[in-house]
């Protein structure tokens, strides 16, 4: 009788990220948050963000995993899997996004609870300035995630990448916070868990995914077309969009 095949490993086990510098908050993105677009906001607002952002920034405490997995074929009609890890990956759209790839990459991003608690202070002090300080943690959240992907690119020289895509975009389900901590080992290395109505806590935080492949990458599965907020959506009516490629925290 021929022996099974060992289960897969991980590519790269979880690395932790500790950013020793980050870039400062952009400004001209928490303008956008916060409906400016390209107009010059007022005085107070503007006055505002100048405050809020050198506050957060010496509140922060930004810390990032990243962990990249083998894709496993999946039976029809059965849900992406992932070498190494117990973590599955339902859904057309992530399956649909993760065409060709060989490799998928996990990270998760938190800008810590002291974040969450200087955002519940502004708030109480102003509700403008906690609507500004929320704006300017959700900026520098991707930033993050953008610091966090380019250390994880070099794993895989001359390989091209997917966008990114989160639990919550398009069919793959929130419920799977959880898994997808537990298969980083958030919870223990950088205190980064979900509720049991999949919320991550601290709320600051991302996670998501993208995708390694040696051609070309699959049409985008992010964007507006395909993301829960379609036709209800603030930044729409504007003509405009979010930017995010996940879903929205």
């Amino acid at each position: 009788m021929t022996p099974s095949p060992p289960p897969a490993a991980p590519l790269r086990a979880p690395v932790l990220y500790r950013p020793e510098t980050m870039p400062p908050v952009d400004r001209a993105e928490v303008l956008r948050y916060l409906g400016y677009g390209a107009a010059v906001p007022d005085p107070a607002t503007g006055t505002l963000v100048d405050r809020c952002i050198p506050e957060l920034a010496g509140t922060a405490r930004p810390r990032a995993l990243y962990a990249a997995f083998p894709l496993e074929k999946a039976a029809p009609g059965e849900p992406l899997r992932l070498g190494g890890c117990r973590l599955t990956l339902p859904g057309k759209d992530i399956a649909a996004h993760l065409e060709g790839c060989s490799a998928a990459v996990l990270l998760c991003a938190t800008l810590s609870a002291e974040t969450d608690a200087l955002i519940r202070r502004a708030q109480l002090r102003d509700m403008a300035a906690g609507l500004v300080m929320d704006c300017c943690a959700t900026t520098w959240i991707e930033q993050l995630c953008d610091l966090t992907e380019r250390q994880a690119r070099p794993l895989f020289p001359g390989a091209q990448f997917t966008t990114r895509f989160s639990p919550g975009y398009g069919d793959l389900p929130l419920s799977m916070q959880a898994d997808f901590l537990a298969a980083l080992d958030a919870p223990r290395k950088i205190g980064l868990c979900a509720t049991g109505s999949s919320i991550l806590t601290p709320r600051k935080s991302v996670t998501a995914l993208f995708g390694v492949t040696g051609a070309a990458p699959a049409e985008s599965r992010t964007g507006c077309a395909h993301c829960r907020m379609n036709g209800r959506c603030a930044f729409q009516r504007k003509g405009e969009t979010c930017g995010l490629s996940h879903a929205s925290q």
